[in-house]
């Protein structure tokens, strides 16, 4: 029999000795307790608070007084914290372990800009304050946006976007309004097949039509198509470099060259910036705008506890039109340029995104990241990065089908496929099964030019003895799918729950809580 260390079993072993293992009485696993939902722990004519009788009172809501009980259960304060400090425990997070996600990057928070963050100064902010009294806020603001333009290569930046996909739409108003004035109105953006699929949606629904470029046999953007599609009509290319399939666009700087002198743009999606960051400048490549997810590269979380954030570095052509408010340093003070001044400052621009900077929990924790590690550190980032993907993917090689791995090294992610699994085994049966060793499945079935695609990132904050653990259990599944280990097909198996039908539960969600009687009587 073979095993790991200290007696524990491998993974078929596990799961012969779960149907021998007898059930339980409570349906809980030792520590891992089973929860059932709030509304079955409580009942909704008690209440877990001895309250006095309030006064009358004269309702102002009208005829939007709530009419009939609100529903919630009743709980006493020790069943409240027991409650969710148990599904906190069934919760997978990346302080619990790797996070392999090949579509977002999940690399560890230092604590350190967490207690940055948490700064009264920054943490009691009020949007509406007088500009006098948040001098040390708008200086963060503003350093951070100078590092970004430096990192970049770029002429400007847009610090109030809230998220990639927000920064997406602020790069392609950016471009229109760019167009628009100087009379030329463009109708088509150019997607390449290994763009993220945020692209394409955020060309539409800037009215825009969209149109796709195919991709190389070695997972890159066909140069020969892009350029024959080039005309008066396109607006745009919208590139992601490196791509979704874990490769560096090494033609980027020719497309550029060629999309300019066809009057469109380069927008580059920059989600992936943390494979490249301190390594290469995408202005020197010929980009005209790009985003950058904060918690991707600058280890901002995924949330944070307020809005996310995702600057929009802008070329010289296109930092004039880019939107309000932005900091400006104006002697030894820090002002936040407004629509009132936007003719003496700003030239042209499309207009506000937002009301407020209201991200700046994001902002404090990048600029302390980014000073903790300083232009050397980070470089050190994108190598590490660059150095664990293509561990994972030469480590897997040989019993995980690699698309792309004969077009030299990877960037920050490796890509798998599930050819050479036994017939009716899929990606989903490893995603499964790896939740049973502990893991966070990887990103499944995307990008969509492979079949079957298993897409891992690691980051760079993973030890070699934690990516040696994720190998050996990915190694191990995979073995089994291709020798037809039909237990496979039933995990997990020691996960609160077991595998569910995930097209049902798409589809036919059951979003609202309904009593049994009134459940049943329904049916």
């Amino acid at each position: 029999m073979t095993m790991l260390k200290e007696g524990r079993p491998t993974a078929p072993q596990a799961v012969r000795e779960e149907h021998m293992a007898p059930a339980t009485a409570t349906g809980n696993r030792a520590l891992m307790l089973e929860e059932p939902l709030i509304f079955e722990i409580g009942s909704n004519d008690t209440t877990g608070v001895d309250f006095a009788a309030a006064p009358k009172a004269v309702s102002r809501l009208g005829n939007l007084a709530r009419k009939d009980a609100i529903g919630l259960p009743g709980l006493s304060e020790q069943e409240t914290v027991r409650h969710y400090t148990r599904l906190s425990r069934q919760n997978y997070a990346i302080d619990l372990g790797l996070f392999p996600l090949g579509s977002c990057t999940m690399k560890h928070n230092p604590r350190l800009n967490e207690k940055v963050a948490r700064m009264p100064g920054f943490a009691d902010l009020h949007p509406l304050q007088p500009q006098s009294t948040v001098q040390g806020a708008l200086a963060v603001i503003h350093e951070l946006a100078q590092w970004l333009i430096t990192l970049t290569g770029m002429h400007g930046v847009a610090m109030s976007p809230k998220a990639g996909a927000h920064g997406e739409l602020c790069g392609l108003l950016a471009i229109r309004a760019a167009l628009e004035a100087r009379g030329d109105a463009r109708s088509v953006v150019l997607v390449p097949e290994s763009a993220h699929g945020t692209n394409p949606a955020t060309a539409a629904f800037c009215g825009y039509k969209v149109e796709d470029i195919p991709a190389t046999p070695d997972g890159r953007v066909d140069l020969a198509a892009l350029k024959a599609r080039l005309g008066p009509d396109v607006a745009a290319v919208m590139i992601t470099n490196p791509n979704t399939c874990g490769l560096f666009e090494r033609d980027l700087k020719t497309i550029s060259e060629a999309v300019h002198a066809a009057g469109a743009f380069v927008y580059c999606d920059g989600a992936n910036f943390n494979a490249i960051v301190g390594r290469v400048r995408p202005g020197d490549l010929g980009v005209d705008a790009m985003h950058i997810n904060l918690h991707k590269t600058f280890s901002t979380p995924h949330g944070g506890g307020g809005p996310g954030s995702g600057p929009v570095v802008l070329s010289e052509a296109l930092a004039p039109f880019a939107p309000l408010p932005f900091v400006e340093k104006q002697g030894d003070k820090f002002v936040l340029v407004e629509e009132e001044t936007v003719e003496d400052h700003h030239g042209r621009s499309f207009g506000r995104m937002v009301a407020f900077h209201g991200q700046m929990g994001m902002f404090t924790r990048a600029l302390a990241y980014i000073l903790s590690h300083g232009a050397d550190g980070l470089r050190q980032v994108s190598g590490d990065a660059v150095l664990n993907a293509n561990y994972i993917l030469r480590s897997l090689a040989d019993v995980l089908d690699a698309p792309f791995g004969g077009s030299g090294p990877c960037m920050h992610e490796a890509l798998f496929s599930d050819k050479g699994l036994a017939e009716g085994f899929t990606t989903l049966d490893i995603a499964k099964g790896l939740i049973d060793e502990g893991f966070h499945p990887m990103t499944m079935y995307f990008p969509l030019v492979v079949h079957g695609a298993m897409l891992v990132e690691p980051t760079e904050t993973e030890s070699k003895a934690a990516l040696d653990q994720f190998i050996m259990a990915l190694r191990s599944l995979a073995e089994r799918a291709k020798a037809g280990d039909e237990a496979l097909k039933g995990a997990p198996y020691h996960a609160p729950r077991r595998r569910l039908d995930e097209t049902l539960a798409a589809r036919k969600p059951v979003l609202v809580w309904t009593e049994p009687e009134l459940a049943e009587a329904a049916e």
